[in-house]
């Protein structure tokens, strides 16, 4: 087990610059996961730290070594990939234990490590199978069980669970979440989607167009964004964003309604507030046209526009609403909930 430490990392393929000036120190045995949306660089960073990419300006170190120049095999760290990546010809405990064949560990110590991995995956039955034979959550076992065998300082797991059905994915994330806090070991975890981030991880690195846009918790993410994406991509249903005029004494909505609180900042701004911190208010400042209901059983999802307007709304509401299209329901929003952003530079103001 190792600390990490990223610094003013670059990558760049010819003239163009994918990845910029990176920073991240990772705690020994923590769990982060880098999320964003596809082409963001997230693959490409974790596969910097695995030294399956070059780095072009900065530095890497795992522990208290500068991993730069070292091949993968010398950095002491396992990968997990999207596809598997099973030897189909070799039955599960062949698969476990090849790694550690190559390296030429005793017969007996080999074995010891993958019935110990095998105990603590649940596939012993498993392993005289060939993967043909598995299913796609049990070859995912498989390939992290050929991790674990190995005793590293880091794991690193590159979309593991992309190939798999949603009931599945919900699944392997919790197994995945229990085993990396069983075994403490730094992990890094690269995923596109936001719910898994914010499930799996200690903290998450939110890349956009190869630059980070926060590194926090998630509950630091989710209650105070650093930026205006950041408050679109983490949060399900995102965050519904108005343009606005801040006053002293209030915020004033496209409408010319004003939401009463004190603010430090007067002008434009970008107005944020969650679908889930609408409260429903038959008096409420903030009036929205449904187009369309979502009843998903423990909550209920009104979409339309803010009423007079067309800038979409979303409100998430407990339980069962009955609320025909084309009606309009009323909203309030306590003040601390609200979020403002500058305009111009899309980052966080203080309210």
């Amino acid at each position: 087990m190792a600390e990490i430490q990223l610094t003013d990392l670059t990558k760049s393929y010819g003239p163009t610059e994918v990845l910029h000036h990176v920073e991240g120190d990772i705690k020994d045995g923590e769990f982060i996961v880098i999320v964003g949306p596809s082409g963001c660089g997230k693959s490409t960073l974790l596969r910097m730290v695995a030294g399956l990419e070059s780095v072009t300006s900065g530095e890497i170190r795992i522990g208290d070594r500068r991993v730069n120049e070292l091949e993968p095999s010398a950095r002491d760290i396992a990968m997990v990939f999207q596809n598997y990546a099973l030897y189909p010809h070799m039955s599960v405990r062949e698969n476990m234990a090849y790694g550690l064949k190559i390296r030429k560990l005793p017969k007996g110590e080999i074995n010891r490590r993958v019935e110990e991995a095998a105990d603590i995956l649940e596939i012993h039955q498993y392993l005289d199978r060939k993967p043909r034979q598995l299913s796609g959550g049990q070859r995912q076992r498989v390939a992290m069980g050929r991790a674990i065998v190995r005793d590293p300082q880091v794991f690193l797991f590159d979309e593991p669970l992309s190939n798999l059905d949603a009931k599945l994915r919900v699944q392997m994330r919790l197994e995945i979440r229990k085993l990396q806090q069983r075994l403490g070991v730094t992990s890094i975890y690269v995923t596109h989607d936001q719910v898994e981030a914010m499930t799996l991880g200690d903290r998450l690195m939110v890349l956009n167009g190869g630059y980070v846009e926060q590194f926090g918790t998630p509950i630091e993410l989710y209650d105070r964004p650093a930026s205006v994406f950041v408050a679109g991509f983490i949060g399900s249903p995102a965050m519904n964003l108005l343009p606005a005029e801040a006053h002293s004494d209030g915020i004033v909505l496209p409408t010319g309604v004003k939401l009463a609180g004190a603010q430090t900042q007067s002008g434009s701004v970008l107005l944020g507030v969650r679908p889930e911190h609408l409260v429903p208010d038959q008096d409420g400042p903030i009036a929205i046209d449904v187009d369309m209901v979502e009843q998903l059983g423990a909550n209920s999802l009104l979409h339309g526009t803010l009423s007079g307007t067309d800038h979409a709304m979303v409100a998430s509401i407990p339980g069962h609403v009955a609320t025909a299209n084309g009606t309009q329901q009323r909203f309030s929003a306590a003040p601390e909930v609200l979020h403002l952003f500058s305009p111009e530079t899309q980052k966080r103001l203080d309210a």
